[in-house]
């Protein structure tokens, strides 16, 4: 029975951390015993549930329809922060920072609708590819993430997205890809204005960016969208960080589990030096904060839902 359970997981100490607290929270009359209801678990999307690199998939999307805007309006080319993307300058897209990048996103689908924005993205996301990989980016969702979502909602719990990417791109794929409706989704947004569009009532996209959805900030969109503290949370990078301590914040049981990127033969290996969204306190004190680290090299068996 135990090794039909996380099958792409090796036996280590962050499996059996896992196992060993779901069979605590959902034990009936056990010490550590947590009703269904307050079993949430937040997950970060980029680099915890599908591949980050060399830069988060909203970089690619975003890039092309800048592209198309630049064709219409030429000015954009010399204007910031449009103007690295323009050029292909990944060191200085880089050193914009992740805000930056959901800036331009905001930018380049603003007028669009939220059902017209879907359509977008649904049609990029059927074709979009990874630059090295060669595979669709929606094949590199994490075969070991995508099996511990499904055991975490056979044992009773609720399972969100609380993602500093774009909550929309996000949207359009997670019921597919991870088995998480839409409405669990938690992630940076445009700001929108209501209109009535051939008669019919719509949300339409500014040019301007509402929600970043990072770091501090995560925790209060928890609050804010979800208004229950989760019991575990599962991250990659510093940008996560606020949310675990979020989670190991709970008088209960908690469990907060950090991703690193050590496997440059099956995907990467990175940390502190990705500027975008970095890795160093998390992974310098997570034995001092209660962080259970999980090595991508050690205790995965399989990275991608695509390998074979």
């Amino acid at each position: 029975m135990g090794s039909q359970i996380l099958p792409s997981w090796n036996d280590g100490a962050a499996r059996a951390a896992i196992m060993d607290f779901v069979g605590r929270v959902t034990k009936e009359g056990g010490p550590d015993y947590v009703r269904p209801a307050e079993r949430i678990a937040t997950f970060d999307n980029d680099g915890t549930l599908w591949c980050e690199q060399p830069l988060q998939v909203q970089f690619f999307f975003a890039r092309e329809r800048l592209d198309a805007m630049v064709e219409k309006d030429p000015s954009l080319k010399d204007r910031p922060p449009f103007k690295a993307f323009v050029d292909r300058d990944m060191e200085a897209i880089k050193a914009q920072g992740k805000k930056a990048l959901m800036t331009v996103a905001a930018a380049v689908h603003a007028g669009t609708t939220e059902d017209e924005f879907y359509v977008i993205a649904e049609e990029w996301l059927a074709r979009g590819k990874h630059p090295t990989l060669g595979r669709l980016f929606t094949q590199l969702t994490y075969r070991p993430q995508v099996e511990l979502l499904d055991y975490l909602r056979a044992n009773g719990f609720r399972t969100f997205i609380v993602s500093g990417g774009g909550i929309d791109l996000i949207r359009a794929f997670a019921e597919t890809a991870y088995g998480i409706p839409r409405e669990q989704v938690v992630g940076s947004s445009n700001k929108t204005r209501f209109e009535l569009v051939d008669g019919r009532a719509s949300l339409v996209k500014l040019a301007e960016l509402g929600s970043f959805d990072d770091r501090e900030v995560k925790p209060a969109n928890i609050n804010l969208h979800i208004g229950r503290r989760p019991i575990l949370a599962f991250g990659n990078s510093d940008g996560d960080l606020a949310m675990m301590r979020y989670a190991l914040g709970n008088r209960g049981p908690s469990l907060a589990l950090l991703l690193h990127h050590d496997d440059a033969d099956r995907e990467f290996a990175y940390d502190r030096e990705f500027v975008l969204s970095p890795l160093a306190e998390a992974l310098d004190k997570a034995a001092d904060y209660g962080i259970t680290v999980v090595s991508m090299k050690r205790d995965w068996k399989a990275v991608f839902t695509s390998d074979p």
